[in-house]
């Protein structure tokens, strides 16, 4: 497995499109005269910016509408009509999403469960909308260089935040599952006792043997809370002041974590794993203990290739990766960009 989380890049040569079975490659797609805009969609701020020409512009953000759902709809509607005229809208949801029908299954955090948001939004703002959930377009984001070149055809992005979140791009396209909901990653099983048979069904999720109930945040914070360090943003301070036990602390979550990645090392033998979210802000602190833990869980021979890295966009992996799902969804439609429409009317 090669370790490295050097920013240097090995840029895929493949330019195949879609349509021959290859890896997919966004700077293939409405290259010339596209705008889409991105909206990002989170529990406590909504995050929209618009991706012309290959070139993202500076994010706006707005607190987000939790009263109803009716509230974030047009919350939704009036901040994409802000960023003015655009070929598609890719939005990012924090929720389990029907793809083809753009509507939440499953809606925790912000009141979407049942809502038919793609078509709501496509009818309101008159343009194609793609709904998808936010960690998987966040993925796409990192799976793709600055200039829309893509660099891993094959990608693993566990986000590591209040929660575990994840997506999955294969040969340059995000992989949903046979429902549109996979993956969820945080839902992993990796700390069960198996020694009489599985463990009774968690009354709530996450399950205490999951990835996220052991990984996330959350957890630091327990961490941090049982040592009188405080929560995970004190924890993670206080490891990079060289706190002994505020370092052990983050060595605890790092190597659960390392456990995660080497459960998708060994089922994917992905290109890229990369890992983002609000702890990764913790940078070698969390990914070394993950990175020594996941090789002594992959299986020899497999991951020779894989790099496990941090992720390079931070705040703007969703709003980036939602308009680049806008365009490759224009693509496979075959729908035609706002101005070849204009020409035609």
């Amino acid at each position: 497995m090669n370790a490295s989380s050097s920013p240097a890049r090995r840029r895929s040569t493949s330019a195949w499109s879609s349509a021959t079975g290859g890896p997919y490659n966004v700077a293939n797609v409405h290259s010339v005269g596209d705008r889409l805009i991105g909206v990002d969609v989170g529990g406590t701020k909504v995050s929209v910016a618009v991706l012309e020409d290959g070139v993202l512009s500076e994010p706006v953000l707005r607190p987000t509408m939790l009263s109803d759902s009716e509230a974030l709809v047009e919350q939704l509607a009036e901040a994409i009509e802000d960023a003015g005229p655009a070929d598609a809208v890719g939005i990012g949801v924090p929720s389990v999403i029907d793809f083809e029908t753009g509507s939440a299954r499953s809606s925790v955090n912000i009141p979407l469960q049942g809502v038919p948001l793609r078509q709501l939004l496509t009818d309101r703002v008159g343009i194609p909308a793609f709904v998808d959930n936010d960690a998987t377009v966040a993925a796409l984001a990192e799976a793709h260089d600055d200039d829309l070149n893509l660099i891993a055809a094959s990608l693993v992005m566990i986000t590591v935040g209040t929660g575990v979140g994840g997506g999955i791009v294969i040969d340059g396209r995000i992989y949903r599952g046979v429902t549109g909901a996979a993956p969820e990653l945080g839902h992993i099983i990796v700390g069960a006792d198996l020694t009489d048979g599985a463990p009774a069904r968690a009354a709530r999720q996450p399950h205490h043997a999951s990835l996220e109930y052991l990984a996330a945040g959350r957890a630091l914070d327990r961490l941090g809370e049982a040592r009188g360090l405080g929560d995970g943003t004190a924890v993670v301070a206080a490891a990079g002041a060289g706190d002994p036990d505020a370092r052990e602390c983050m060595r605890i979550l790092g190597e659960r974590l390392g456990v995660g990645i080497a459960n998708v090392v060994n089922i994917f033998d992905p290109e890229l794993v990369v890992i983002g979210g609000g702890v990764s802000v913790a940078g070698e602190l969390l990914l070394d203990p993950a990175k020594e833990s996941a090789a002594r869980f992959i299986l020899p021979g497999v991951g020779t290739q894989t790099r496990i890295e941090l992720a390079r966009y931070g705040p703007q992996a969703g709003v980036r990766g939602a308009a680049l799902l806008a365009g490759q969804e224009l693509e496979r439609e075959g729908l035609p960009l706002r101005a070849e429409t204009t020409k035609e009317s």
